[in-house]
């Protein structure tokens, strides 16, 4: 993967090369200058695929041929043997871990050894951690808005961009917070939960109960199989009667699509209500379907909306499943599951929440892998230290200047254990430690002082790669998974682990009310 990068890079280190610069000892800094979707954080995502390209950062012969072949004929033949020899062996790695909640202009990265490499590092750093961060984020702002119960499941392959778009956004998203994707190579490669049942098609495939084979299925307990295509079309005149709805409107290729199904898979039987028509059709027959089952001992695991009103079908689906369970004395019947899908969007979720939609499980795809209102991150990779002297880019653009010298951040945390203030550090500066009190300035109020005292500080900066190795040993892809946690446990030393978030009552309130700040300890510096 060393030529997955810009040619001005390789350029660039070919001008350090001739200047005798490329030995340098420097330090760069990944870091995004917005916080993305409008918001006031992000999430920190694509470390262990960054570290699997250090470990293997090399170029091949077969590279060296094709770099001869687009760089100018005055390139010097020493050049191409010296870059035979380049590695990552000399570049230390320090990074939030993978999942960390982080904010703007905080480094996600830092890197640090000779200068050429560093250079040539940043287009694919760049391009393993953009994305990765953003769909992380995304995915973490859907988690917030459905809150700790509701479970989401990513399902946007179909729309991603390309498969290795698609299986990054299975893999970012499960970090962010999702349950479960519908990727099937994204189960097998990273254990992410799929799941999946049924699509319009199926149904559609279907005419009439004579198509449906095999049709015989055993009860649950054991015994003689009973012929579920009778015994459905048995229960559906009662539950029309219930309904109030005509049994002649019922379409009976969907009842034999629902049936075949459950044949299939009679303990993940989930219908998908909207072929035809939910209320006259698609309800009546999955409730005949699932009391069917019900009688053989079996449960039905939910269904699913694709179209129309969804938090009001929701609430009206539910109604029906407390009547069923009441009136067959089925009780499970009201707690059945019922999913959407169909374009979801934040939005659509402050819609639901809103209107007390009865929904249970949210399928999203397009507004989740896509990330349409914000197509990038927008991260940038700045030198900040050459050769001991702090590097500073100064433009007519105050969003794009940068904060000299390599930092350390720390992340403050209150009497109740909440974070309240994100502060970066010069490293050479005395770490803070906790009862101490601290005088910062606030990034973007003109140097403006305050104090603050925190009950715990935690370094958010771990070394993960030195020596051309990754230290710890190389972290799962989901070893990010803490950022379930960290969104909304107030527990400092929960942030690594990779266990369920603890969401409490009040979600994540330290984020929904914004209250980490970026500041400096050295009053010296002018920070926009």
């Amino acid at each position: 993967m060393a030529l997955l990068t810009d040619l001005y890079q390789v350029t660039m280190a070919y001008g350090y090369w001739r200047a005798g610069r490329h030995r340098a000892p420097a330090a760069a800094e990944l870091l995004f200058r917005r916080c993305p979707f409008g918001g006031a954080f992000a999430l920190g995502a694509g470390l262990a695929e960054a570290l699997r390209f250090l470990r293997a950062f090399r170029f091949s012969a077969a590279d060296i041929a094709y770099l001869r072949s687009v760089l100018p004929s005055t390139t010097e033949e020493a050049f191409f043997e010296y870059l035979c020899t380049v590695d990552a062996s000399e570049v230390t790695v320090t990074s939030v871990p993978e999942g960390s909640v982080v904010f703007s202009r905080v480094p996600l990265l830092q890197v640090k050894g000779p200068l050429l490499v560093v250079q040539l590092l940043e287009t694919t750093l760049l391009c393993l951690v953009s994305y990765a961060s953003l769909v992380a984020t995304n995915a973490a702002r859907f988690r917030l808005l459905a809150g700790p119960t509701t479970k989401l499941m990513e399902m946007g392959l179909r729309r991603a961009q390309g498969p290795d778009g698609g299986l990054s956004a299975s893999k970012y998203s499960y970090i962010g917070g999702f349950d479960c994707t519908s990727n099937v190579l994204a189960g097998k490669l990273y254990g992410i939960p799929v799941q999946g049942t049924v699509a319009h098609s199926f149904i559609m495939s279907f005419t009439s109960l004579a198509e449906v084979e095999p049709r015989v299925l055993a009860p649950a307990a054991g015994g003689e199989p009973v012929d579920l295509p009778s015994l459905a079309e048995s229960w559906l005149p009662r539950v029309c009667e219930l309904l109030r709805v005509s049994p002649g409107k019922v379409n009976r290729g969907e009842l034999a699509a629902f049936v075949s199904y459950a044949v299939s898979f009679p303990r993940n039987f989930q219908g998908l209500l909207d072929t035809y028509c939910v209320m006259r059709s698609g309800l009546p027959n999955f409730c005949a379907v699932a009391l069917a089952l019900n009688e053989l001992g079996y449960r039905a695991i939910g269904v699913r909306l694709d179209s129309g009103d969804l938090a009001q079908q929701s609430k009206e689906i539910r109604r029906v499943f407390r009547a069923c369970g009441a009136r067959f004395q089925v009780p499970w019947f009201e707690s059945i599951s019922i999913a959407v899908s169909n374009d979801i969007s934040e939005r659509s979720l402050e819609d639901f929440i809103r209107e007390g939609s009865e929904i249970n499980v949210l399928g999203i795809g397009t507004n989740l892998v896509t990330c349409p209102l914000q197509p990038s991150l927008g991260c940038v990779y700045k030198l900040v230290k050459v050769n001991d002297s702090p590097c500073l880019k100064l433009t007519e653009d105050e969003e794009k200047m940068t904060i000299p010298g390599v930092k350390r951040v720390y992340r403050l945390y209150d009497a109740a254990g909440y974070p309240f203030m994100d502060l970066m550090a010069l490293e050479e500066e005395p770490s803070p430690s906790a009862g101490q009190e601290l005088t910062v300035h606030v990034l973007g109020h003109n140097g403006e002082a305050r104090k603050v005292k925190a009950t715990t500080v935690e370094a958010l900066h771990r070394t993960y790669f030195r020596d051309g190795q990754v230290r710890p040993a190389l972290p799962s892809p989901l070893h990010g998974l803490g950022a379930r946690l960290a969104l909304g446990c107030p527990c400092p030393h929960h942030v690594a682990s990779s266990s369920r978030p603890c969401w409490g009552k009040a979600g994540a309130p330290w984020l929904e009310k914004e209250r980490l700040a970026l500041c400096l300890t050295r009053p010296g510096f002018s920070v926009v």
